[in-house]
């Protein structure tokens, strides 16, 4: 099972703050944020920060998934 996690914004517009996935052999990152994003276009349309198992990855990162790996999505966020 993966575990995909939202924050903020992110978690609003999809409605939830987690949602299981199975686990597929190969999975990677990518291809789980195109599955949700399929699911919830207007969440994934403000996604800019992604992070497996607590590690912030890039967009060429093509690693596949283990399973029982977490899935970080949130937005940009700003401080005051």
């Amino acid at each position: 099972m993966i575990r995909a996690l939202f924050f903020g914004p992110v978690a609003e517009r999809v409605g939830a703050r987690q949602i299981e996935v199975d686990f597929r052999p190969g999975l990677t990152w990518r291809a789980l944020r195109d599955q949700l994003a399929a699911l919830h276009s207007e969440a994934f349309e403000i996604v800019s920060i992604v992070a497996v198992d607590g590690r912030r990855v890039a967009e060429s990162d093509a690693a596949p998934l283990r399973d029982g790996a977490e899935v970080v999505f949130m937005s940009a966020f700003s401080g005051g």
